[in-house]
């Protein structure tokens, strides 16, 4: 079974996400969703949050997926989970760069890691949890950016 891991802080999960999950898919049989508690980051959503969401926004691959928090190395939670092939989505050229060097920095820590760069679809690829965040903090519309199965969490969230 060819499985890989898909990272991410996803404070909160997007359809950007979604999208590149769902490409990841189409190559590998298993995908484990490893969600960082980035406590560094300070995310808007606890780990707790983050996972029900993307457990509600990915339930019809349930039976392809796993949703697990990490707070480790990645490369260390890929030897733990026995994964070799990590998932990175990138937007732009900027988002390149910077994964490709964290790509580099895997990969001289475990030379059997290796980076898939996987692109979103066009009509994602300006959506990041960033955004999101901010039309969630002042009361913007961001359900076109978000899986449907999350807006009423998202929106609950912060009234």
């Amino acid at each position: 079974m060819k499985r890989a891991i898909y990272s991410g802080t996803f404070d909160p999960f997007t359809n950007g996400h979604l999208d590149i999950l769902q490409k990841a898919l189409e190559i590998f049989d298993n995908i484990v969703i490893a969600v960082a508690t980035s406590k560094s980051k300070k995310p808007m959503f606890d780990i707790d949050t983050r996972v029900g969401l993307i457990k509600k926004a990915t339930s019809k691959f349930s039976h392809k997926i796993d949703i697990i928090p990490f707070d480790i190395l990645l490369v260390d939670f890929a030897k733990q989970q026995n994964i070799n092939n990590i998932i990175r989505g990138v937007r732009t050229n900027i988002d390149f760069e910077y994964e490709m060097q964290m790509a580099y920095a895997n990969n001289s820590l475990d030379k059997n890691i290796q980076t898939i760069f996987l692109t979103p679809s066009l009509q994602n690829s300006f959506v990041s949890s960033t955004i999101v965040r901010e039309l969630i903090k002042f009361g913007g519309n961001f359900s076109h950016l978000v899986p449907k199965e999350t807006i009423k969490d998202l929106i609950l969230y912060n009234n």
